[in-house]
């Protein structure tokens, strides 16, 4: 498949004079803790949108969305579609943009240990808004916020408190409460990115931020792990509006992005164990990237 790539650090442009975010100088707006969220990435993202006027941004797999939200917030684009495929996922996402009231009373008012914890989580036929509260729950006490199959408990936590280690009510309550000042400009669907990832949304003024579950870690992190990455691929390379995506550093991506001619750098991140790699960007052009 495309060109043969073996050797990192002969095969892709060298990152060295490009400095890594430091995440603490950027807002948390997400009320997810999510595996392979791109936090790190919003001073780019910034650089991006700001090159645009009029922008309606859409992002196919929007996960714990902070892209979406950062842009509604600091009025980088004029409205935004969120797509998430994920049921539990997606849960939260539609009861904050429809009774977020309920969900932040829940989170204020729930008595953190894991009797609770498990009670809630084994109740069966939860309504919409009960599942975005467990998928909350189970986002703030599993480890590392995963919440694919498998994933268990934080043990020693943060500072020894365990399991409330990263429950935070009142910042949660907040975060949620900040989504709806913007509610205006998002448009939420629970459905699959390759309904958006069609001609249909191919406008001048369109701009797709395109983050799926990466080739190494996805199956790890994401119960929709398994998606057709190389369609994904494809269907960029006929796009007509702009776009930036997102993928892990590895000789598949590399060859895909040369198989359909597309733009690609990498840019240095680090990882939650403060360890630093390198991240692919592809994009319709980089006039706006230094």
């Amino acid at each position: 498949m495309g060109v043969q790539l073996t050797l990192f650090n002969e095969a892709y442009p060298i990152s060295q004079n490009q400095k890594v975010t430091n995440v603490s100088s950027v807002p948390k707006r997400s009320p997810f803790r999510y595996a392979g969220g791109k936090t790190w990435l919003i001073p780019t993202i910034r650089k991006w949108l700001k090159k645009g006027n009029g922008i309606k941004l859409i992002e196919p797999f929007c996960g714990g969305g902070i892209v979406s939200i950062t842009a509604a917030a600091e009025n980088l684009a004029t409205s935004i579609i969120m797509v998430e495929l994920d049921d539990d996922v997606a849960s939260v996402w539609e009861t904050i943009f429809s009774d977020n009231e309920w969900l932040v009373d829940s989170i204020l008012s729930f008595e953190m240990n894991i009797e609770n914890v498990n009670s809630f989580l084994l109740k069966e036929n939860k309504t919409t808004k009960e599942r975005a509260f467990a998928t909350i729950l189970r986002n703030r006490t599993n480890h590392g916020g995963i919440l694919a199959k498998g994933a268990g408990f934080i043990k020693n936590g943060e500072n020894g408190k365990g399991l409330a280690s990263r429950w935070y009510p009142a910042t949660l309550a907040r975060r949620i409460r900040e989504v709806l000042i913007s509610k205006d400009k998002i448009t939420f669907i629970h459905g699959d990115a390759f309904d958006v990832l069609n001609k249909d949304f191919y406008q001048d003024n369109v701009y797709f931020f395109i983050d799926p579950p990466y080739t190494i870690a996805g199956k790890r992190l994401y119960t929709y792990f398994d998606v057709n990455h190389e369609e994904i691929f494809r269907r960029v390379s006929d796009m007509t509006c702009h776009y930036l995506m997102t993928y892990d550093k590895s000789d598949y991506v590399i060859s895909l992005a040369e198989k359909y001619s597309l733009n690609w750098k990498t840019i240095p991140m680090t990882t939650t164990q403060h360890i630093q790699k390198d991240e692919i960007l592809i994009s319709d052009n980089f006039d706006w990237f230094d």
